[in-house]
């Protein structure tokens, strides 16, 4: 009978590669900043001696020491799957999978965290439901949704996971990895699209969630008015069935607003119920692509979100975490919208029994009191 070949152990390789196991174990399941502290060469002498001893103590160091890619989850936090083309989180979603299967990456769905005790349309926190420990059957894991939890991201953090979130980076236990879109710049570039065009009454009209895609178009909004010496005139979560907001637009000689992307739609039609026309009287640039479907085509000037980037995006910054190279840090990434010129624009001088909009000191902010 052929005695059985013994199996290779961790000590054979830290033996071979002329490291301690402490620095083989964190190789080969250390994550985030824990391989960061292995330096390339290391990690590249111990990736070897993983080839030549054959170990393959679980599936992850045996993908790694075959070369091949990691398995990565997806979560969303609001429920998309199934999803079709025309859903907002559809781009998302394809750039996820685009990229993995560019690099060859397994994907697993998480689809079964959100509870029915979520608020509607909202998964209810990962940290309370132990779903942050059911990520963790994957390698990493890219996250998306408008209602994301802090605590859950925190914890991430914390517990050093390899994830990426799309769209919110910051949280009260440090800087989230994520894929965002630059949606101050976008936004500035339609203020300065409309004052070029000869508006200088531009009102933001901006929904109120405290989410930091939201912030980001009122911050760009406020530098590109305050730039061009005006006052900024902001309208956050406004009444738009009783006609008041018109009101209030029309007696300040708002002849353009830049608009919330799920607002611009409601605002057009409150407009033209109140017997204004589009851009005649109004110009409307909308900031972004609607969560939610409209019943009709729009031809919207206004920009569009790289979703489908960012989903690809997302997925590299998780890879970027498994297979750290020195000097890339590059975990936080905000890539340009488009801008797109349509018919909710006009000149000026098209606006029709609007009140002089002159570009005068009175439409400068008040002076600091600094010298």
């Amino acid at each position: 009978m052929t005695p059985r070949t013994r199996r290779a152990t961790q000590a054979d390789v830290a033996r071979l590669a002329g490291v301690s196991q402490t620095t083989v174990s964190m190789v080969l399941t250390g994550t985030g900043t824990a391989q960061r502290r292995v330096s390339q060469e290391v990690r590249d002498r111990v990736l070897r001696a993983i080839e030549v001893t054959g170990y393959a103590a679980n599936p992850f160091a045996q993908r790694l020491a075959g070369g091949r890619a990691s398995i990565v989850g997806v979560y969303t936090y609001e429920s998309v799957f199934p999803h079709d083309a025309s859903d907002f989180y559809h781009p998302f979603l394809e750039g996820v999978e685009n990229e993995a299967e560019r690099t060859g990456v397994d994907l697993l769905m998480f689809t079964s965290m959100s509870g029915s005790s979520a608020a509607p349309g909202a998964g209810r926190p990962l940290l309370t439901s132990g779903g942050v420990g059911r990520l963790r059957v994957a390698d990493g894991c890219v996250l998306l949704g408008r209602h994301s939890h802090q605590e859950d991201l925190a914890e991430l953090l914390r517990q050093d996971f390899p994830f990426a979130m799309v769209g919110r980076r910051e949280t009260p236990g440090g800087r989230v990895p994520y894929a965002g879109a630059a949606y101050d710049v976008a936004t500035a570039e339609l203020v300065e699209l409309l004052l070029s065009s000869g508006h200088r009454r531009i009102a933001l009209i901006n929904e109120f969630v405290g989410h930091e895609s939201i912030e980001d178009r009122a911050r760009g909004y406020r530098r590109a008015m305050v730039r061009a010496g005006l006052q900024p005139v902001t309208f956050d979560e406004p009444d738009l069935s009783s006609g008041e907001l018109l009101d209030a637009l029309r007696a300040g000689g708002v002849t353009a607003a830049v608009v919330s992307s799920d607002l611009a739609a409601p605002l057009r039609r409150a407009a033209l119920a109140r017997g204004l026309t589009i851009p005649g009287d109004l110009s409307i640039a909308r900031l972004g692509d609607p969560e939610h479907a409209e019943p009709e085509e729009i031809d919207w000037t206004g920009f569009l979100i790289p979703r489908r980037q960012m989903g690809a995006e997302a997925l590299r910054i998780v890879l970027r975490q498994l297979t750290p190279l020195e000097g890339d840090d590059d975990l936080q990434v905000q890539i340009p919208c488009t801008v797109v010129t349509g018919s909710t624009v006009a000149p000026y001088h098209q606006a029709a029994g609007q009140p002089p909009a002159p570009h005068s000191s009175a439409d400068r902010p008040a002076p600091s009191g600094k010298a």
